[in-house]
Parts: structure tokens; C-alpha cells; sequence
């Protein structure tokens, strides 16, 4: 690098050619495939036009590495922008209105429970916790937690079957 800086155009080709096998060795275990050569060629121009800012008395493998991440950064912050793939003209879009009506209708009999009840039927019924799980999350033991939920449930079949418009 430093002949290169003082302008010896053989020892920029020979620098430019380790550097490039470095780059790609370097960006193919971070980058997908595809972006390997756009980021070497990047990374290539910008060591082009910082090559002036290289102080030889310095070890030239840090002063790389700094450049490499910067465009490694760049490249992930690139392919974030970008559409994975096209989107097309007619999407196929599903009718969530039954989903939306029964979770309405769903949270309205939960809203007819006491707290208690209806906190554990959604922490164990509907989010999947084991009784213990839910009798941590509750601070109630393993045995009011089942007994509140069978409790919950009963009013909650009880009122379903008095009322004639839920589905």
C-alpha cells in the first residue's frame, strides 16, 4: 500500500488483487451468494478513494477490515430495503371476518367472567400455559387455577345456552 500511495501502479495491481481474494473470503461467510461481488467491488472503490487516508507506519489488515465492515454493514442494511421478492397485481387476500367476529364474541363472554377467571382461561385455554405456568403467572395454586377454570367455563356454557344469538 505504501508504494502504492507512492504511486508504483504495479504494486496497486499486485495490492488490489490479495485485497480482493481477502474481500471475497471475507464477505462470503456474511453475505447471501449473490451480494458477494457487489460488495468486493464496493469496498474495492472505496479503498480506491481512501487510499490517500492509509498511514504506512500502521498495520494495513485493521485499516481494511475497517472499510470491509463498513460496506458489510452497508450491503445488510441495502438488502433489508429491498422486496424479497415482487409483489404481484392480484393478491390474494383471505376474508378474516369470521376470525374477527369470533374474536369479538370471544372477548365479550371472557368480558362477562370475573377477572380471575377469565385471566386463567386465556393464560391456560388460549395461550397454551401448563397449570403450573399459570399458576405462577397468577400466584394461585395449581388447584384454584383448575378449579377457576372449570368454574369459568361452566358460566361461560351457561350463558351460551340462555342466549340465542352468539354463534
Amino acid at each position: 500500500m505504501a508504494a502504492a500511495q507512492d504511486g508504483h501502479a504495479g504494486a496497486y495491481q499486485r495490492l488490489l488483487t490479495e485485497v480482493t481474494a481477502w474481500l471475497e473470503h471475507y464477505f462470503r461467510r456474511r453475505l447471501p451468494a449473490g451480494e458477494v461481488d457487489d460488495a468486493v467491488q464496493e469496498t474495492l472503490l472505496a479503498i480506491h478513494r481512501r487510499r490517500h487516508t492509509y498511514d504506512p507506519r500502521l498495520p494495513l489488515g485493521p485499516w481494511l477490515a475497517g472499510i470491509a465492515r463498513r460496506k458489510w454493514i452497508d450491503q445488510l442494511r441495502s438488502l433489508g430495503r429491498r422486496p424479497s421478492e415482487p409483489l404481484g397485481d392480484a393478491l390474494a387476500v383471505d376474508d378474516h371476518e369470521r376470525s374477527v367476529t369470533s374474536a369479538t364474541v370471544l372477548a365479550s363472554l371472557l368480558g362477562r367472567l370475573a377477572p380471575a377467571q377469565a385471566q386463567v382461561i386465556r393464560l391456560v385455554k388460549l395461550h397454551g400455559y401448563s397449570i403450573e405456568d399459570a399458576s405462577r403467572e397468577t400466584g394461585l395454586s395449581a388447584s384454584a387455577v383448575k378449579m377457576t377454570i372449570h368454574r369459568g367455563l361452566s358460566r361461560l356454557t351457561a350463558f351460551i345456552e340462555k342466549t340465542h344469538d352468539v354463534e
